[in-house]
């Protein structure tokens, strides 16, 4: 009736938002795939998706009037994120000038492969860190890393915690509150505020 030691909790790899944007600037504008790596790498930023979750998009759950998407997370709970600007134009211009060349198997999926078949789990990893690679950025990214950038930036810039819980589909907060311990220069400036001797 021991309790086991509990094993200690890694933070997440964070990019501050400069490599979040030196990262999508680093794409090239003449590869025939950019239009889809562009919206890809948006959207991953802007909505915190898990890669299944990207990669199981069909085109009719992102509302491009509204600016969200319709997302299946784990145990098929069924949530809906927004998506800003800069993603909504990424995913508009990849539907109009590079996804009708890669839909040569007439896929609902939302994202294609050079195959024309929908993106798989692995193929996006690749794929973002061979980008990652490219852009100079020495840490190991993938996917997942974007996800941890959402949430941080989202808690750095004031958001609550319980909203960044759903937005994320974490179903205990415990698991959304490590993001505050990534954000240290939040940390930093609330202790500045609240503590009589700071």
């Amino acid at each position: 009736q021991l309790e086991r030691p509990k094993p200690e909790a890694h933070l997440p790899k964070v990019l501050s938002r400069a490599q979040v944007a030196q990262l999508i600037s680093s794409l090239n504008p003449k590869s025939y795939y950019y239009d889809r790596d562009v919206a890809i790498l948006e959207l991953l930023y802007a909505s915190g998706l898990r890669a299944s979750e990207l990669c199981d998009l069909k085109v009719r759950d992102a509302n491009m009037q509204i600016g969200c998407v319709r997302v299946l997370g784990k145990g098929m709970k069924e949530r809906i994120v927004p998506f800003g600007r800069a993603a909504a134009e990424a995913i508009e211009r990849y539907q109009i000038d590079c996804r009708p060349k890669l839909n040569r198997r007439d896929s609902d999926r939302l994202f294609l492969s050079r195959t024309g078949q929908p993106m798989e789990r692995v193929g996006l990893w690749m794929l973002v860190e061979r980008i990652a690679r490219r852009s100079g950025l020495l840490k190991a990214i993938g996917p997942h890393v974007l996800r941890h950038c959402f949430a941080t930036h989202l808690i750095g810039g004031g958001a609550d915690l319980r909203v960044v819980q759903e937005l994320l589909g974490h179903s205990d907060i415990s698991t959304t509150q490590i993001y505050t311990h990534v954000d240290s220069q939040r940390l930093k400036a609330t202790h500045t505020k609240f503590h009589p001797r700071a």
